[in-house]
């Protein structure tokens, strides 16, 4: 099953050092039987897009946390044995938790398919949504427009032989 797990560039960074991405168990996010109902599409390439979606999110909730970390989302796409991943089905209908699952199982960095990285000139539209999120929680629109800007802007692919690339940017 292919899951695409949340993180930063200090937490990527972390996980090149040890080359673990997860010990589990850990949030990711799948193309679940929520989110196929949710995006309404049987294209598998279009509902990753969309699990990848919901994990770029998830990247972002985590820069609101890290005041200190570059403000590009990151994503790492990777590979879990099936049964390794299971969705908790008192939250598989929320909106906040389409496409979630946990891993429970420790994942090596090595086991990774590729890593989705926000460009640089991301950052100031990635900062302003980290911002804008809790508001944006809160029901304000205007906030959630701010946090809907980051959209704007496509992860970009890197193999994950680029990971010490990626994590140098730091």
């Amino acid at each position: 099953m292919r899951v695409y797990v949340p993180v930063t560039l200090p937490a990527l960074a972390e996980a090149y050092k040890t080359g673990e991405l997860g010990t589990g168990p850990f949030v990711a996010y799948a193309v679940t039987p929520a989110l196929r109902e949710w995006y309404l599409s049987e294209d598998i390439e279009e509902l990753e897009y969309a699990a990848l979606g919901r994990a770029a999110l998830a990247s972002l909730r985590l820069l609101a946390a890290d005041p200190d970390a570059v403000r590009r989302r990151v994503v790492v796409a990777v590979d879990v044995p099936d049964g390794a991943a299971s969705v908790d089905p008192d939250r598989a209908l929320e909106p906040d938790a389409l496409g979630e699952v946990t891993v429970r199982v420790a994942v090596p960095l090595a086991k990774a398919a590729s890593v989705h990285v926000d460009a640089e000139d991301a950052e100031p539209d990635v900062a302003a949504a980290a911002d804008a999120l809790e508001a944006a929680d809160g029901g304000d629109d205007d906030a959630q427009f701010v946090v809907d800007g980051a959209d704007d802007h496509e992860l970009l692919w890197y193999a994950t032989q680029e990971i010490p690339n990626l994590v140098g940017l730091r």
